[in-house]
């Protein structure tokens, strides 16, 4: 039995197999399954962790990848990347995203506004990548702005 794992769940990143790598490369046990995974599937392996991968969607179309909210309520830590976030905004009570009036493609240098957790030894104004044309307006109820870049002011939120 693998006690450290983590779940991607895939919204069909061009990165989730790197995002598993690096995992691995700390020898976490890491997985990746499509987004639709049934949350019953979900239980039964128990990650220690969960991960939503990015994606090409946008989160404010009518037809983009959901998730059965019912995962929110399973007590086990999530990370959103990308679209991952947004899905996580747009599912959770107070969050808003909607498309950027200017997108954000390539380099850009992160503020760093919270420097602990995930962003505990992250250096200031360090070169990151972006890839998106939504944007949070407002981060979910309960969580705090941790990062931003010049032309995203929620590039990373937690609670």
């Amino acid at each position: 039995m693998v006690e450290n794992k983590i779940l991607i769940l895939d919204f069909g990143g061009q990165y989730s197999q790197l995002i598993a790598r690096r995992i691995r490369e700390f020898n976490v046990y890491s997985m990746i399954l499509p987004y639709n995974t049934d949350i019953e599937k979900i239980k039964e392996i128990n990650p220690g962790g969960i991960i939503f991968s990015g994606g090409p969607n946008s989160v404010t179309e009518e037809n983009s990848p959901k998730i059965d909210k019912e995962i929110y309520e399973l007590d086990i830590p999530i990370l959103g990347i990308c679209y991952g976030m947004q899905l996580m905004t747009f599912q959770l009570a107070g969050g808003k995203v909607k498309k950027a009036e200017q997108g954000e493609y390539g380099k850009a240098k992160i503020e760093i506004v919270k420097n602990e957790g995930i962003f505990k030894e992250i250096e200031n104004n360090s070169q990151v990548w972006m890839s998106h044309w939504d944007r949070v307006e407002e981060q979910p109820e309960g969580f705090e702005i941790t990062a931003k870049t010049e032309i995203t002011p929620a590039a990373a939120f937690q609670n």
